[in-house]
């Protein structure tokens, strides 16, 4: 039996294929972004992330772009989540 592994360092990421799976990790918010308050709820030791709807993506997230609709108020940790990253990479072989 062989088995396939697939090479994830050699995958480009660009903003016409980004599939926002970082949309779907938990965002502590741990500066003061601007984010709207309807985008956050609190954690059971009451600090505050973005909310998550029911179907496990951000709520700031646009399901029909897949862009965040609030980019100019992002976390921080939304901010620093650099596009194309090890860590982008990963997430996204993980939910592929």
């Amino acid at each position: 039996m062989k088995i396939e592994i697939k090479d994830i360092t050699t995958e480009t990421v660009s903003c016409s294929n980004c599939q926002a799976c970082c949309c779907r990790l938990e965002v502590m918010i741990i500066s003061e972004t601007g984010v709207p308050k309807q985008y956050i709820e609190f954690d059971k030791w009451g600090g505050e992330t973005m909310l998550r709807l029911s179907d496990g993506w951000c709520s700031a997230l646009d399901r029909e772009t897949m862009m965040c609709t609030i980019y100019e108020n992002r976390p921080w940790i939304c901010r620093e989540f650099e596009m194309g990253s090890y860590e982008c990479v990963t997430q996204r072989a993980e939910v592929s």
